[in-house]
């Protein structure tokens, strides 16, 4: 798993990533009553920066992206999924690692928002972040890095 890669994002990713995304939120959405595919697609077509992108390959094999965007006092992961036959393999905690490495460097904070009762709110916990607000059906996190 060494070997993974990130590339930039490019406009023509777009629905490639929308899709991956309605793929990996799929099963959470369904559980919680609110799974619709082109709701799940608009509300990541309707935001995405290619600039704020990075895709994850492995080889040629696209694995997942992230959104983390620059607020200025905080970085907002505002999308990371990995594609569902390739989640339990350790790919979002390398990835989520290396973002928080980043980000104690930069001394700033990382927020994120995600569905309440995703097994994403597990993973993000395990990562060291801490909720900060709940609501309907979001849960928004932040991680702080340690004082240097």
């Amino acid at each position: 798993m060494t070997s993974l890669r990130f590339d930039a994002a490019k406009p023509t990713d777009a629905k490639r990533l929308a899709n991956l995304r309605v793929k990996a939120m799929q099963p959470s959405l369904e559980a919680v009553g609110r799974f619709n595919q082109e709701r799940a697609r608009r509300r990541f077509l309707d935001t995405f920066v290619p600039d704020d992108t990075t895709l994850i390959f492995l080889g040629k094999q696209l694995l997942g992206f992230f959104e983390l965007r620059d607020r200025g006092d905080h970085l907002y992961l505002d999308h990371f999924y990995i594609a569902p036959e390739e989640q339990g393999r350790g790919i979002g905690s390398m990835v989520l690692q290396w973002l928080l490495r980043d980000a104690a460097e930069r001394d700033l904070p990382v927020r994120l928002m995600a569905l309440t009762g995703s097994p994403a709110n597990k993973f993000y916990r395990l990562h060291g972040f801490e909720a900060t607000d709940q609501e309907e059906f979001d849960t928004h996190y932040q991680w702080v890095p340690e004082p240097k």
